[in-house]
């Protein structure tokens, strides 16, 4: 695996992007809040006949290294997508994400119109004001605060993950990937996450909650997946694709809000057909 391409975003952001490999016109990748870009590599050694794959990590994530006064605020999430667009040659015209992930993707079109000619989203958290009570984002901060930082080494933090739901419902490599790289070494041999717990919870506790209602000016052909949880992301996507000019939903009877992370020959597929098929 080749290293990175750190490129310039706002605030002083200094963000990572992966490349993942493929033939065909660029694609770019992005992933949900507290994970990073490199997880996404199953799916994109399924789609390599028909794309070569671009993983973004978020500010706060990853390989990416924010500025110490960084807020967090999602709009900055969208400002690495378009850092990631203008980064590469040509210009990716194609984006799949994953709940953060896809709410940047919907939100760097409202900042920039025909970013993209088509996306897939799985679950984009893209959510009106009423499904935020204040006391629900709370929640999710203190959840994320809640979380073991560091570990003995990276195999002991796939062994508590590979044991436990959610985690324990990812895909094998998936969870490798999210473990080799999304955990960095300490001098005394540990492990921690690349994207601390405060970063998460910050991130939760920051959602947009403006885009929602101006979703009917993105032009994009959109898909809009949804897993079958009783949580706000899927409870939600439906009316994300009402309120979009141009968008399918589709839908994944079986899956979690986790569903990219969990069946990636079938989420490659899915993602092969929104985006090059007729």
């Amino acid at each position: 695996m080749s290293e990175p391409r750190i490129i310039a975003s706002t605030k002083g952001a200094q963000v990572a992007l992966h490349d993942l490999g493929g033939d065909g016109p660029n694609l770019l990748l992005t992933h949900a809040n507290g994970f990073c870009g490199q997880m996404w590599q199953p799916v994109a050694r399924e789609l390599a006949s028909v794309a070569h794959c671009w993983a973004l990590d978020f500010r706060g994530h990853g390989d990416s290294v924010s500025a110490p006064d960084e807020d967090y605020h999602w709009d900055g999430m969208a400002d690495d997508v378009l850092a990631a667009v203008d980064a590469l040659e040509p210009s990716p015209r194609l984006a799949a994400g994953h709940s953060l992930g896809g709410a940047s993707i919907l939100k760097a079109e409202l900042v920039r119109p025909g970013t993209f000619d088509r996306a897939w989203l799985f679950e984009p958290v893209t959510i009106p004001g009423f499904f935020l009570p204040p006391e629900g984002v709370k929640a999710l901060g203190n959840m994320a605060r809640l979380r073991k930082e560091i570990f003995e080494s990276r195999q002991a933090a796939y062994d508590r993950y590979s044991g436990r739901p959610p985690f324990s419902l990812l895909d094998p490599e998936v969870l490798r990937a999210y473990v080799d790289h999304g955990f960095r070494l300490l001098p005394d041999g540990t492990a921690t996450m690349k994207c601390p717990r405060e970063v998460e919870a910050t991130i939760f506790e920051n959602p947009d909650k403006t885009a929602f209602e101006r979703l009917g000016e993105v032009a994009t052909s959109v898909t809009v997946a949804v897993g079958t949880d009783a949580d706000p992301p899927a409870l939600v996507a439906p009316f994300v694709a009402e309120q979009l000019a141009n968008a399918t939903l589709e839908r994944f009877d079986d899956l979690t809000h986790f569903g990219p992370l969990q069946q990636p020959s079938r989420i490659a597929a899915a993602i092969a057909a929104a985006l090059f098929g007729d």
